[in-house]
């Protein structure tokens, strides 16, 4: 029966993806380099290790909607998950190396976006959690299906830069954000009676009126 360990040893961007993609360079090994694996169906649960980091006081504002103040970190900062995904291993011996590729959102009403544009430099500690199914050839010859069990996991410090890389491929200087169809026409008919010609002109004219009434 396999005895199968993972680790998760690089990451990059996914390059010509239809959607921002971070391929993670995976390593399986299995004790007994004499047994055939035909094939693993490997599923992956990766969660932000939020409290494995130091957060500089510009990181602690940008992640004030995420986490409220300072002061109740110690109630609210928990790891929290950040996606699934999953990749087919190939027919080897031994041990191997696969690419699981995870979409990357840059959708603020996700919590994981929020903390990933709040950082300002350094490393994203994330964890993997691995479950799946293998196949393999006993002694007698006969094909086996053993489970992965939840206790598999690898820990990785993924590289601030990288998403960025990512999210910058594909929203270069840019972000968007998801409102409700009754918010967006009530946006929609002010820019058109004030004759705005852009979005961002209307956002900035809305925050200078805001501004203006702060100030009187």
């Amino acid at each position: 029966m396999p005895d199968l360990n993972f680790s998760v040893i690089g990451a990059a961007p996914v390059q010509f993806a239809a959607v921002p993609m971070i391929g993670f360079r995976l390593k399986v090994s299995n004790r007994d380099p004499q047994e055939t694996i035909y094939t693993i169906a490997l599923r992956c649960q990766i969660q932000l290790d939020v409290t494995r980091r130091l957060y500089t006081p510009a990181e602690q504002t940008n992640l004030k909607d995420l986490f409220g103040t300072p002061n109740r970190w110690g109630q609210t900062l928990k790891s929290m998950l950040w996606t699934h995904s999953s990749v087919v291993v190939p027919l080897f011996s031994g041990s191997s190396e696969a690419q699981l590729q995870v979409p990357c959102t840059f959708d603020f009403n996700v919590a994981a976006t929020k903390y990933f544009h709040g950082l300002t430099t350094g490393d994203l500690p994330l964890r993997f959690l691995f479950s799946g199914t293998a196949f393999y050839r006993d002694a007698a010859g006969a094909v086996q299906v053993a489970a992965i069990s939840w206790n598999l996991e690898s820990p990785f410090r993924l590289p601030l830069a990288i998403w960025r890389e990512v999210i910058d491929m594909f929203y270069p200087n840019t972000a968007w954000m998801c409102l409700r169809r009754d918010v967006f026409e009530r946006l929609y008919m002010y820019k058109v009676d004030k004759g705005i010609t852009s979005w961002e002109q209307l956002v900035e004219d809305l925050l200078d009126a805001r501004d203006e009434a702060v100030r009187s």
